[in-house]
């Protein structure tokens, strides 16, 4: 399949913030547009993922028209790996951490795999906030929590970790490919290499063993009916890591979800794959490429609140005199603000300022929205 989508680079700012627990958790934003919250499988770097032609173009589809907000979960990555406790729960810490840190009101969610079933608690706990949300490959229920935790099953699945385990450093052949075989069984040559050899830059072995035992034992089932926002559910019709079912009971469960099958054997949606174009065309239809009607805008990292205020208004088209006037400032207040802007958003100009901001969501608040939202 041809790929017609551009997949240079684009620039991200990587911050870090705490969890609950004290955890750092990295994060990074990148694109511009409404925001975004990507959320995929646990496998990532994200320094790395912008070089790997696994995860390349769901980058660089992500940021077309979006501005993407995704991190590293604990334990990878650029994110803390030693100590770590690792559960759901701590997982939906992490993700409601860099929410906060980034400044994020309203968004439009995509999870994959494992990052899937973290989009649907938020949106069950918090309603309205996600008003979009696009589930790839999800589970609700873990492989013990669906199939029962049987000593059998128990003996298979401590048999897979043990094999994960011994491969995790590449060093045994068949035990070295047997992750990424699951996950991408139709890979190509060079995404398959690409994606075993992110798998050992991302985590640790005893990390991988880890955060793979929490995930089998998920259960957010009850969490899954009470998702009110548009939810698009794709799953693969050979996925080998989640069933076909899962995906479907998921789609049952959400009141309103509409469910596309891809024909597919890859846990992972490839761009040479002819279901990847079908899962682009389908992504660019359901989720808005403008901040709906009533929604805040992306926070920008690194500008303070009075700052996300004035910025807002520069958004707006207003001089310094009239910034003032709205804030209840001098007017040299005010223009020591924007001069503070141009810095940390790397313009010289108010014409380039007004862009990025209006590229990132600002701009089309009233004074009632910005009072009611202080």
């Amino acid at each position: 399949m041809a790929r017609t989508m551009t997949t240079r680079r684009l620039p991200q700012q990587i911050r870090f913030c705490r969890s609950r627990d004290g955890t750092r958790i990295a994060y990074a934003m990148c694109g511009s547009g409404p925001p975004l919250v990507c959320v995929k499988n646990w496998v990532g770097h994200l320094e790395r993922d912008w070089d790997n032609p696994v995860w390349r173009p769901w980058l660089a589809l992500l940021t077309q028209r979006h501005t993407l907000l995704r991190f590293d979960f604990r334990g990878c990555g650029l994110s803390d790996r030693e100590r770590i406790a690792f559960s759901p729960a701590r997982y939906e810490e992490d993700l409601e951490a860099v929410i906060s840190a980034a400044g994020l009101d309203q968004f439009a969610f995509v999870g994959t795999g494992s990052g899937a079933a973290l989009g649907m608690v938020f949106a069950a706990r918090h309603p309205g906030r996600v008003h979009h949300l696009v589930l790839c490959g999800a589970q609700a229920q873990g492989r013990l929590a669906r199939d029962g935790a049987s000593p059998a099953k128990l003996e298979e699945a401590e048999a897979r970790l043990k094999i994960i385990e011994l491969g995790w450093a590449g060093e045994i052949p068949g035990y070295a490919d047997f992750f990424a075989s699951l996950h991408v069984p139709d890979a190509t040559a060079e995404q398959f290499r690409a994606y075993n050899d992110l798998i050992r830059v991302t985590t640790t072995p005893a990390n991988a063993v880890a955060l793979l035992r929490s995930f089998w034992q998920l259960d957010v089932d009850n969490s899954v009916p009470l998702v009110r926002c548009p939810t698009l559910v794709l799953h693969a019709r050979g996925d080998a890591v989640i069933p076909f079912e899962e995906g479907r009971r998921i789609a049952t469960l959400i009141p309103d979800a509409r469910f596309l099958p891809l024909a597919s054997r890859n846990h992972v949606l490839l761009d040479s794959e002819p279901g990847w174009g079908v899962f682009a065309e389908a992504l660019a239809e359901f989720v808005p490429a403008t901040t709906p009607q009533g929604s805040r805008p992306v926070s920008i990292p690194g500008l303070s609140a009075r700052e996300q205020d004035v910025i807002e208004l520069v958004a707006q088209g207003l001089d310094n005199k009239s910034i003032g006037r709205q804030l209840g400032i001098s007017a040299r207040t005010a223009r020591n603000h924007v001069s503070a802007i141009f810095g940390k958003l790397g313009v010289n100009s108010r014409p380039q300022a007004i862009v990025v901001a209006r590229e990132a969501g600002y701009g089309h608040r009233s004074a009632r929205e910005r009072a009611d939202s202080a």
